[in-house]
């Protein structure tokens, strides 16, 4: 029996306002003032986070099972890590844990360094595998529709790839050609160099692709997971998060993300469309 450890790294900046969602605001052509923009981002930051440790705790009480069962499996130890910068900002991220603590699983704390955001990813999760993880799958705290199971079916493929003797990549993408979730292994030949911070106008999801055709690298693909940036992201976030909440009751392992809806029902956020008054021309084909 081996023994293997997997990580969670959850990619962060502090909820403060001005710091985080600015695009939300008034002043970026949003409607929430920059105080009520963190309050959301730190509401979507709890809820990722819970959903995330949830994932994990189902698969180490799996796997636990898995090796009392028949010694000879792997043991595997699940870890949930939160990656800010500059290192100032850790106290930050620890208080604003802490205010709604205990947490089903403790909270790991990385400082990512770098010119680039490229750097700061590269950085963290070099961290990880330097602690000696196997795989590191990572997310943003601005998802909260994130499928429990995009977490769980993430690092399963890592294993399935590590399996096949090739270590490999898994991805969401996010609704703007990018990415809500990357993972890969401590031995895939890949980096996030010129993904984000690149002159070319290549997007970070095709970034991405190219450099595992390039290297041959297996990736496997998870359904899009939109972020939160502008008013319309909020918007359909929310629509979202109502269809989650009434699905919940007969779709098992949904996850709901019930702090950001209560802050938006605080609010008194609604979500509206223009009416629709345009004719169904297939009226026409029937005739």
């Amino acid at each position: 029996m081996a023994e293997k450890k997997q990580a969670l790294l959850l990619f962060s900046k502090p909820p403060v306002p001005g710091m985080v969602k600015t695009r939300l605001t008034t002043e970026r052509g949003g409607f929430l003032t920059p105080e009520q923009a963190a309050e959301f981002f730190k509401r979507s930051l709890y809820d990722v986070s819970e959903l995330s440790m949830h994932a994990l705790i189902e698969m180490q009480l799996e796997n636990d099972a898995a090796v009392e069962a028949d010694p000879s499996v792997d043991k595997v130890t699940y870890d949930f890590f939160v990656s800010t910068t500059p290192a100032s900002n850790v106290e930050l991220m620890k208080e604003t844990y802490d205010a709604i603590g205990p947490w089903p699983m403790e909270v790991h704390y990385l400082t990512d360094k770098g010119a680039t955001f490229d750097d700061h990813f590269d950085d963290a999760f070099r961290q990880l595998f330097d602690l000696g993880y196997e795989h590191v799958v990572s997310v943003g705290g601005d998802i909260p529709t994130l499928p429990k199971s995009h977490v769980i079916q993430s690092f399963q493929w890592l294993d399935y790839f590590q399996a096949l003797g090739k270590p490999g990549f898994v991805q969401a993408p996010c609704q703007e050609c990018g990415t809500s979730l990357v993972g890969y292994s401590h031995n895939t030949p890949v980096n996030h160099q010129s993904v984000y911070y690149n002159t070319d106008g290549v997007p970070a999801l095709d970034g991405y692709m190219a450099k595992l055709q390039d290297r041959d690298v297996p990736c496997a693909y998870l359904s899009p997971v939109s972020d939160i940036d502008e008013s319309t992201d909020l918007a359909h976030a929310i629509s979202c998060i109502r269809a989650i909440k009434q699905s919940a009751a007969y779709q098992p392992g949904l996850f709901v993300p019930q702090r950001v809806l209560d802050w938006v029902d605080f609010m008194g956020i609604r979500v509206a469309t223009p009416p629709n008054d345009e004719h169904d021309p297939r009226q026409y084909i029937d005739e």
